[in-house]
Order: structure tokens, then sequence, then C-alpha cells
């Protein structure tokens, strides 16, 4: 007897209840050793004491905290005083990934709208259009970026040749240069999530909405967004996130005026110079700001949602 029934071994769903503790844990195990420990590694070193020749002394202090917040002076002994030094590097990092995060919305809503409204045939090759440079190393594609604006590069030959510009552009080493960088490393996170709600979205309320007089400023604001707004939303966080955090950009698109949070980090565990327990605690900085930010956005999904 086939089916469903008792004697036709159960439905699809009940086969496997109670499995699901023994189903999950291949992903649990690979979460919990490639991201829980790392993790909790970093932490553990936030709170030792830094060997001079590298690595750390397996001593707790609080010092790499206290270094990144406060300036005691050359020798330690001076009264403390805030230390601005990381604390601009910081801030530097959250305008640059909050810029970047707003361009390439600027730029990916419409694009994410014109490839989900064509034929469906042809939404596959846009599609590919835009993933394509990710077939790419990223540090390949930053590197090219720096050789195309370059100082006597092809975009400066170009616009001195259509005489839209003459001399040198003297982008590269300027906070401009790393916008530049971002933007181009991360416009298809956001591309792609917002193209995903456009897809589903029904296209009879836009119909809908003209039939009752709404202009179309009107319809995006009260139609369209709000009803794309969980793209839109994955999109700023898969391009805010990375953004905050790279250094493959500031390292070599920027320079000395253009230093964000991941050089500062990337700087500490490099050498035998480094101090490990500062990039550590950095780090550690870091992740609880971005914690802190996606905890803020979940509770305020649940309340709405309520």
């Amino acid at each position: 007897m086939a089916g469903g029934g008792p004697s036709g071994g159960g439905s699809g769903s009940s086969i496997y209840r109670g499995a699901a503790g023994r189903l999950m844990l291949p992903g649990w195990l690979m979460i919990g050793l490639f991201m829980l420990v790392p993790v909790l590694l970093m932490a553990v070193y936030s709170f030792l004491t830094q060997e001079f020749r590298g690595g750390v002394i397996w001593r707790p202090t609080l010092a790499a905290y206290d270094h990144f917040f406060l300036n005691r002076g050359f020798f330690g002994d001076e009264p403390p005083v805030i230390e601005w030094t990381y604390l601009t590097i910081f801030w530097r990092s959250i305008w640059q990934a909050g810029l970047a995060t707003l361009l390439c919305l600027i730029v990916g809503f419409p694009t994410a709208w014109f490839i989900a409204t064509r034929a469906p045939r042809s939404r596959a090759l846009w599609l590919f259009l835009v993933t394509v440079p990710y077939w790419v190393n990223l540090l390949i594609r930053t590197v090219s970026m720096k050789f195309l604006i370059r100082d006597g590069g092809p975009l400066n030959e170009l616009l001195n040749a259509l005489g839209l510009f003459d001399g040198a552009l003297g982008i590269v080493n300027t906070n401009l240069a790393v916008q530049l960088g971002l933007f181009y490393s991360y416009l298809p996170f956001m591309v792609l999530p917002i193209y995903a709600a456009v897809e589903r979205y029904d296209f009879a309320l836009s119909e809908a909405a003209a039939d009752l007089y709404a202009g179309a400023w009107e319809t995006l604001a009260l139609i369209i967004l709000p009803v794309v707004k969980p793209g839109i939303v994955a999109g700023c966080i898969l391009v805010f996130v990375p953004s905050l955090g790279a250094f493959l950009a500031p390292d070599l698109l920027g320079g000395a005026k253009a230093f964000m949070i991941g050089s500062l980090i990337e700087e500490q565990f490099k050498g035998a110079a480094g101090n490990w327990p500062f990039g550590a605690a950095v780090s550690m900085v870091l992740m609880t700001i971005v914690m802190g930010v996606l905890l803020v956005y979940a509770r305020a999904q649940a309340k709405g949602g309520k």
C-alpha cells in the first residue's frame, strides 16, 4: 500500500521528525569551527599582553582596550586623555562605509529595477554582466582600479585628450579613490537582493495606484519602496558591513589620510612588530558595533512584524 498512511512509511515531514538536530549538526560544526572559534580566540587575545617580538604573553590585561580609547603618553605615565587617533580612523571608516552604501543604493536600485523588468530570457544576461567581475579576485580588481585612475593612467589620458581635464588627476591616495574602490567592489551586493525583491513585486499594485491618480513619486514612496524594503535593507547590510572592515581598497587606493579600521587591524597582525592584543581588541570593538546595529535592526523588524 503506497502513500503517506501509517503503513506506507509516513509523510515526508514525519520521516525527519526528531532528526532536526542530527541534520543540522554538520552546519553547526562548520559555524562553530570556522566562525565561533576564531571570534572567541580574538576575544581571548584582546585581553592578553603583547609580546614585543610578535604574538602574545598569556597574562590577562586591559592594556589593549586602554590603548585604543586612552592616550597615556609615550612612556605610559602621563594623565590619560582620549585617544582621538584611533577614534578618528573608526569614524572615517563608518562614514566611508555609509557613503559607499548610499552610492550603491542610488545606482543599485535603478539597476535592479531595470533587470527585473526585462523579458525573462534577457534577465540572465543582465545578471551575468553584474556578477562577471566577481570571476576575478578582489585584489586584482582593486589593482586594476588603481591602474585605471592613477596619474597618467587610461582615465587621465582620456580626459586630457578630450580636453575635459588638464594635468594629473591626483585621485590615488585620497578618500575619493577609496570610495571608488568600495563602490566598485560591493555594488553587486546591493543589486542582487533588490533584484530578488523587485522580481516578486506585484506590478498590479502600481497600476492600481495609477488608477487612483497617484504620481510616479507617490507610487515609488508609498507602494514600491515598502514592498521591496527587505531587499533594500539586505543590500545595505551586505554593503555596509564588508565596507566597514575593508582593507584592500584603503591600502592600495588610499594613503595615510585615508587609513581605515580594516587597515589598522591588518597592520597589527603583520610582521614581528605587530601588536596582536591591540589588533584583536580593535576587531572586537568593530564586531561589537556591527552586532549592535544588526540587533537594533532585528528588534525593529520584530516589533514591526508584531
